[in-house]
C-alpha cells in the first residue's frame, strides 16, 4: 500500500469517527459525564422552555422533576395523580428542546416488572439519557413528604432488574437511577442495604433519597464505591442538609440535583407580576427580560435565520423591503414592477411619522410641536416608601399612536386608564423646564407620579 492510499484511508476513517462522535447517543453523554472528574450539577426542569434555560446557564445535563411537573402540567401535588403517559409526553417535548443529556423522573415505573419494563421502552423512545426508578408503594409522593411506603425488597430489587432487561432489549444505553425512599419508610440500614443490591442487579448510579445528616451521606457513598451516587439538595427546607459542591465531591458524590430551584422562583415571580397587575402596573423592567431577550430565549432569532435560508425567490414579506427613515413616507414597490413598469404589480405605500413642524396644515400652530423632544416620567412608590418604579418614556414615541398617547401610557400604567394624558400634555405643551401632570394614589395604596421633563 503506497503512503497516499494510507493517508486516504486514515483521513476516511476520521471522518467517519467523528460523525459517529457527532450522532453520539444522550446516554452515552450522560457517561461521559459520569466518568469525567468532580461533581456534576444538574437542576430540574418542568418543560421544553426551563430546559433550555438550563443549558443556556452552561449545565451538562438536566433531570425532570416529577414533583415540578405535576405542579407545572396539572397544578397538582407529587402524590401519584400525573400518569405514565403524561410523563412521556412532557419528556419528550423537554429532550426535543435542548441538545444536553436529560435525566427522566420513572417514579416507581408505574406498576409491576412489566409495567417498569415499559416504562424504561418508553422513556429511551422518548430520548432521556437515564430514568430515575424507586421503591415506593403505588400512590408514590414526594420522598421529603409524610407517609412514604416502600416495596418489599424483593419487588424493589425486581424493578432494577426489570429495567436492565430492557435496556437489553432496546440495544440502548440508557443510565439506570436506583432510588430507595427506605430511609424515611424504615431505617438507615435497610436504605443501604438496598442500595448494595440495586448495584448488584445491575444500577447504574445510586440514590438514596431524604438522608437525614451529612453522616448519613458520608455512610451511603461507602456503599459500592464503583457505583456512581447522586445526592438530592432539595431547596427550601428538606430533610437532607443542603451541602455545596465542593462538600458533596468530597463525601463521594458525582451527581447533584436541584428539584426545586425553578419551580419555586417560577411561582415566586408569578405571584410578584399578578400582585403589580392587579394594582394596576406591570412588572418593572428588572424584574422580566425585554420581549427581545424572551424572542432571543424562545428562538425567534434562529428561526427568522432558518427562514431565510429556505426563503424563495418570490416569496418576500413586504416588511423586509420597506424604508426604514422614520422621518419620510416613500412608496416602496416590488423589484418586478421596477424592471417591467408593470401597473399590475403590488405597491406598498409606508406612512411613518413626520418630524412635528410648529404650525399644522391650515396654519394653526401645533401644541405638541415644543414636547416632541422631552420626557415623560412616570414614577410609583410603594406604601412603604419603597420605590418600585421609575421609567422615562419619549414622548415622541408616544406620539407616534394615530389613536391618541393613551394607550401607549396605559401599557406602561394602567391605573392611568380613563386619565386625558392628551389634554395634560397640551396645557404643559408651552411651558418650560419640568411639570408634576399627575399625583395620586391607586387602589393598592401606592403613589403614582407623572412628570413632563
Amino acid at each position: 500500500m503506497n503512503p497516499s492510499s494510507s493517508s486516504s484511508m486514515i483521513s476516511r476513517f476520521q471522518v467517519i469517527t467523528g460523525c459517529l462522535a457527532e450522532r453520539s447517543s444522550p446516554a452515552k453523554t450522560l457517561r461521559q459525564i459520569l466518568e469525567s472528574p468532580g461533581v456534576h450539577q444538574g437542576p430540574a426542569c418542568f418543560d421544553g422552555l426551563s430546559a433550555k434555560l438550563v443549558e443556556r446557564a452552561g449545565f451538562q445535563y438536566c433531570f425532570t422533576s416529577g414533583f415540578s411537573i405535576s405542579a407545572a402540567r396539572l397544578g397538582l401535588p407529587d402524590t401519584g395523580f400525573i400518569s405514565y403517559g403524561e410523563m412521556v409526553d412532557q419528556g419528550q417535548q423537554i429532550t426535543q428542546a435542548v441538545s444536553i443529556p436529560v435525566i427522566g423522573d420513572g417514579d416507581n415505573g408505574y406498576g409491576n416488572a412489566m409495567n417498569v419494563k415499559r416504562t424504561v421502552k418508553g422513556y429511551i423512545r422518548a430520548g432521556f439519557a437515564g430514568i430515575i426508578l424507586e421503591d415506593q408503594v403505588s400512590p408514590k409522593a414526594c420522598g421529603h413528604t409524610q407517609g412514604r411506603k416502600v416495596v418489599s425488597r424483593e419487588e424493589a430489587i425486581m424493578r432494577i432488574t426489570a429495567a436492565v432487561d430492557a435496556r437489553k432489549e432496546s440495544g440502548s444505553d440508557i443510565v439506570i437511577v436506583a432510588r430507595t425512599d427506605s430511609r424515611q419508610a424504615l431505617s438507615l440500614e435497610e436504605s443501604l442495604w438496598r442500595s448494595r443490591a440495586f448495584a448488584d442487579a445491575g444500577a447504574d448510579v445510586l440514590f438514596i433519597d431524604a438522608l437525614a445528616s451529612k453522616e448519613e451521606m458520608k455512610a451511603f457513598c461507602e456503599v459500592s464505591p464503583l457505583v456512581p451516587k447522586l445526592a438530592n439538595m432539595l431547596e427550601g427546607g428538606g430533610k437532607t442538609p443542603i451541602l455545596t459542591p465542593l462538600e458533596l465531591e468530597e463525601i463521594g458524590y458525582k451527581l447533584v440535583v436541584y428539584p426545586l430551584s425553578l419551580i419555586g422562583v417560577s411561582i415566586q415571580a408569578m405571584q410578584d407580576s399578578l400582585t403589580a397587575l392587579k394594582g394596576g402596573r406591570i412588572p418593572p423592567p428588572g424584574r422580566m427580560p425585554s420581549f427581545e431577550e424572551i424572542k432571543e430565549i424562545v428562538g425567534f432569532n434562529k428561526y427568522y435565520e432558518e427562514e431565510k435560508r429556505y426563503a424563495t425567490s418570490n416569496y418576500q414579506l413586504y416588511g423586509d423591503r420597506v424604508s426604514s427613515n422614520a422621518y419620510s413616507i416613500e412608496r416602496v414597490q416590488d423589484d418586478s414592477e421596477q424592471r417591467d413598469q408593470s401597473p399590475q404589480d403590488p405597491v406598498v405605500e409606508v406612512m411613518t411619522p413626520d418630524v412635528y413642524s410648529n404650525y399644522r396644515a391650515d396654519g394653526s400652530r401645533d401644541p405638541f410641536s415644543g414636547i416632541w423632544s422631552r420626557t415623560l416620567r412616570i414614577k410609583i412608590t410603594g406604601r412603604d416608601g419603597i420605590e418600585k418604579l421609575d421609567i422615562r418614556v419619549p414622548v415622541s414615541l408616544l406620539l407616534q399612536a394615530k389613536a391618541g398617547l393613551l394607550e401607549g401610557v396605559t401599557k406602561i400604567v394602567p391605573a392611568l386608564g380613563g386619565i386625558n394624558i392628551r389634554a395634560l400634555l397640551d396645557d404643559a405643551a408651552e411651558e418650560a423646564g419640568g411639570k408634576l401632570l399627575l399625583d395620586f394614589n391607586d387602589t393598592m395604596g401606592d403613589r403614582i407620579q407623572v412628570f413632563l421633563e
